[in-house]
């Protein structure tokens, strides 16, 4: 059975106690990117992750990036730089069965406050022992075609 952790009531959004844990993680994940906490962005994660991105190259042409492991990104967030990275993300959504959950959202990425790029980032996560961890993440990144919300968009103006 899959279940839609997000219930309306009255108006407003009930959580379950996973749904408030795996927000929690995705949270942190952004958090410790904005900072540059490797330690924090590494935490969040499974041992076994890996990542992937869909993307069109310069000739247009669709390629899926695939990383073994995660190691690579956690060390690129904990090099030091002179801007932040920021994510902004909007319209989570999770589902779960048991011990396995999905989140699906909308991103956009600035560096300090130069927009990069936006798109949507896919998380898989699994609850271990220690909470639930991500054990793979996937993203599409376009330059263009961005509907940012605004309350987003005006942060970094």
């Amino acid at each position: 059975m899959i279940t839609l952790l997000s219930v309306e009531v009255s108006g407003t959004w009930a959580q379950s106690p996973d749904e408030v844990q795996i927000r929690q993680v995705i949270e942190n994940l952004f958090t410790g990117m904005k900072k540059g906490d490797s330690t924090l962005v590494r935490s969040v994660f499974h041992e076994t992750a890996t990542m992937a991105t869909a993307l069109r190259n310069r000739e247009q042409k669709a390629v899926l990036r695939r990383e073994s492991s995660v190691d690579g990104f956690v060390k690129a967030v904990g090099t030091p730089r002179a801007d932040a990275l920021n994510e902004e993300i909007w319209g989570l959504e999770i589902k779960t069965d048991g011990d396995l959950a999905q989140a699906w959202c909308d991103f956009a990425f600035y560096v300090g406050k130069n927009f990069s790029h936006c798109g949507v980032n896919t998380f898989q996560l699994f609850r271990t022992e220690k909470g639930w961890k991500i054990f793979h993440i996937a993203d599409t990144r376009r330059p263009t075609d961005c509907k940012i919300p605004d309350e987003i968009s005006t942060k970094y103006k």
